[in-house]
């Protein structure tokens, strides 16, 4: 058995995987708060509990940010406590068993590919819609990791280069315009302006309207809602175009927190995504799906990379 665990701003969730069919034997949840040893310490614990359903050989490990081939976070703005930490070796120092390390973004988008929406496409690209926005991509068939395992950060990629600055100091990243973070934004700055009611009303202030309140509004017909939702998938729409013409990708998977909002998210994507693709009348329509695994998908992905390493 395997145990994956996936390293996000907040928390760590990890599971006990057989990596021959990719069944979940076991989870636990534990805070990400704190430094490296903290952190450490957290998910050994976890590890631990998970021991005793099943015989442990590898570690797997998946985290938000850039993190190099000796398993240290090299850069993570939702992390700042972790870097330059060797959170691989001080790992396996700590349960005894080899750990691999590689990008969260990266892992769910293995996982995706062998038991999700991304089975029986060679080439194709996850990109999750949460605080930030995160990327993967599989290429002739082979997750792409790139020179130091560093490929995917696809949400810092500038749309606009003189847009506001970004929480790294960079103006006009994609993150900005079309991740979670961003919809929620949106919303508040459309109901601080007359231009979104309902999600006042839901909110009780314009400060406190997140991308809930827009699904919400949305969900209930609120014409608002949905001219504030059509303006977000097509900055979604326009990222993942710049995506498709770079990688000549066939399918595009959607995942992260947004794909509780299902078939709208997909489908107002798609429409946009024939408008902003050069020549796309004349290239095979690009498949866009949503997400099969969920939350489970980077812990999911870290572990196959486990097995597939040891």
């Amino acid at each position: 058995m395997i145990v994956g665990v996936d390293v996000g701003g907040t928390n760590a969730r990890a599971l006990l995987v057989d990596p021959a069919t990719g069944g979940v034997l076991g989870r636990r949840r534990s805070s990400s708060a704190g430094d490296g040893p903290a952190l450490v310490h957290g998910i050994a614990r976890m590890v631990e509990g998970l021991w005793v359903e099943g015989t442990v050989e590898a570690v797997g490990l998946g985290i938000a940010g850039l993190v190099d081939r000796a398993g240290t976070l090299c850069y993570s703005p939702n992390l700042p406590d972790l870097l330059g930490f060797p959170i691989g070796p001080e790992l396996e120092e700590a349960v005894g068993v080899p750990v691999t390390v590689g990008n969260d973004a990266s892992a769910a988008t293995l996982a995706e590919a062998r038991l999700g929406a991304g089975r029986g496409s060679d080439h194709f690209g996850l990109v999750t819609l949460g605080t930030g926005i995160g990327a993967g991509f599989v290429v002739d068939g082979r997750l792409l990791e790139g020179a130091h395992g560093f490929a995917g950060e696809v949400g810092h990629m500038v749309v606009d280069a003189h847009g506001p600055a970004h929480i790294t100091g960079h103006q006009g990243p994609w993150e900005y315009f079309a991740s979670g973070s961003a919809l929620g934004r949106i919303g508040r700055e459309a109901a601080a302006t007359g231009g979104f009611d309902r999600g006042l009303g839901l909110a009780g202030s314009a400060d406190g309207v997140t991308s809930h309140h827009v699904a919400t509004a949305l969900t209930e017909g609120d014409a608002d809602a949905a001219s504030i939702f059509d303006g977000f998938c097509r900055e979604v729409a326009r990222g993942v175009a710049n995506l498709v013409v770079i990688l000549d990708l066939e399918r595009v998977v959607v995942g992260g927190g947004l794909t509780d909002m299902g078939e709208p998210l997909r489908s107002g994507i798609d429409q946009h995504l024939g408008d902003l693709l050069l020549g796309a009348e004349h290239r095979p329509a690009v498949d866009v799906r949503l997400a099969e695994l969920g939350d489970d998908a980077g812990a999911l992905g870290a572990a196959l990379i486990a097995a597939d390493r040891n």
